[in-house]
C-alpha cells in the first residue's frame, strides 16, 4: 500500500541514506537524483551568515538544480547546517578533524538547522526550516578517541562527527527538537505541503 497519488515518484535530489529511509518509512516512492553543486561556494558566495538561511539556501538550490532537468516533476532538496554559537560546522574531513569538532561541541549545546525545499520545473514552489538542539556531555580525550575507534568511517559522513541514529546517541545529554529535523528533513511540513498538492492521500 502506498500513500502516493502522484503520477509520477518523487525526486530526491540527495545521496542520504537517512533522507532516503524517511521517505521509504512514510511509503513515499522517489528517484535519487544527486544535486551536483558546490555547497561551499554556494555558501560562500550568497553572504548569508545565520544558519538556517544557509540552509535554506542549499536545500532551494539542489532542489532547482535537479528540477531544471526533469519537466514536470516535484523535487525535493534538503540540507543541514550545525551551529555553536556563531561558528558554522563542515564534514570533518578526518579523524583528526572530526576529533577536533567533538571536544568544541562536548559540553556545549549546538543548534542543527535543516531546511527543505520542492522545486518544479526549475522553481521553489515550498520551502521550510526546522532547528534542533543537541546538549552534548563533557567528553574526555580517551572517550573521544574510544567513540572515534568505535565508529570508524562513519564519522566523516556527517557534520559533527556523528549519526544519532547510530553510536552518536551516546554522545548526549538532552536533545530538543523534531526528530525528523535532527535526520536532516522536516518530514512534517512536507508532508503537509504533498498533500495540498493532492500528492498523498488524506
Amino acid at each position: 500500500m502506498t500513500m502516493w497519488r502522484g503520477k509520477h515518484p518523487l525526486i530526491l535530489a540527495s545521496q542520504s541514506r537517512a533522507r532516503q529511509t524517511l521517505l521509504a518509512n512514510a511509503s513515499i516512492p522517489f528517484d535519487a537524483v544527486p544535486a551536483e553543486i558546490d555547497e561551499r561556494a554556494v555558501q560562500e558566495n550568497s553572504g548569508l551568515s545565520a544558519p538556517g538561511e544557509i540552509a535554506t539556501l542549499l536545500a532551494r538550490a539542489k532542489a532547482s538544480l535537479v528540477s531544471s532537468n526533469h519537466p514536470g516533476r516535484y523535487v525535493l532538496g534538503a540540507d543541514q547546517t550545525l551551529a555553536l554559537g556563531s561558528r558554522l560546522f563542515n564534514k570533518p574531513s578526518g579523524r583528526a578533524e572530526a576529533a577536533a569538532q567533538l571536544r568544541l561541541l562536548a559540553g556545549n549545546t549546538h543548534e542543527l538547522h535543516a531546511a527543505v525545499a520542492v522545486a518544479r520545473d526549475g522553481k521553489v514552489v515550498f520551502a521550510d526550516v526546522g532547528v534542533a538542539r543537541m546538549s552534548m556531555r563533557r567528553l574526555g580525550d580517551d572517550a573521544i578517541e574510544d567513540y572515534l575507534d568505535q565508529a570508524g568511517e562513519a564519522v566523516t559522513t556527517s557534520v559533527g562527527a556523528y549519526q544519532l541514529e547510530g553510536l552518536g546517541v551516546h554522545l548526549f545529554d538532552r536533545i530538543e527538537g523534531d526528530h525528523f529535523t535532527i535526520m536532516g528533513l522536516p518530514l512534517l511540513p512536507l508532508l503537509a505541503f504533498l498533500r495540498g498538492e493532492n500528492l498523498l492521500n488524506a
